[in-house]
């Protein structure tokens, strides 16, 4: 069990959300806490589901689906504010933000896929270890990739 790794993402990513969350237009301080700590809640029925099942001979996904349903709610704010400024105001994003919604939200469920696999023991995630090699490399590569789409669509010509 590694809750570090947990606490971790629980900070980075939600940090991320807030982030893409103000790309899109969400500047209301209430909204940002709340989407960050949503978020942070997701990561924390991680730490939940591996206490859970240390000792259990079934998995107990109870937990996992709870963190599903939390990590859902701030990306269903972020379409919805995409949605919004875009149909009320007529001013769309740049084209960067949406690669970055695309992505990001990819790579967040890749994160479920990856503890999916590991307690379910598929191929290669029946070593414990490859699934928190997996971890890091999906946690460096999704921060290096948003860093890198902000970077250069912000320096895009308009």
């Amino acid at each position: 069990m590694n809750p570090a790794r947990f606490y971790e993402y629980a900070l980075s990513s939600s940090l991320m959300i807030v982030l893409i969350g103000m790309l899109v237009g969400i500047w209301d301080l209430g909204t940002m806490i709340a989407m960050f700590g949503i978020n942070a809640m997701m990561n924390l029925f991680g730490i939940v589901m591996e206490l859970h099942n240390q000792t259990t001979p079934k998995t107990d996904w109870t937990s996992f689906i709870y963190g599903c349903i939390a990590g859902i709610i701030p990306w269903v704010l972020i379409v919805l504010y995409l949605v919004g400024s875009a149909t009320s105001s007529g001013a769309e994003p740049p084209a960067f933000v949406y690669g970055i919604i695309a992505s990001i939200f990819v790579f967040f469920n890749i994160f479920a896929v990856n503890m999916v696999l590991q307690y379910k023991k598929v191929g290669p995630w029946r070593d414990y270890l490859f699934g928190e090699r997996m971890y890091i490399v999906l946690s460096l590569v999704a921060k290096t990739l948003l860093a890198w789409q902000i970077f250069a669509g912000t320096l895009a010509p308009v």
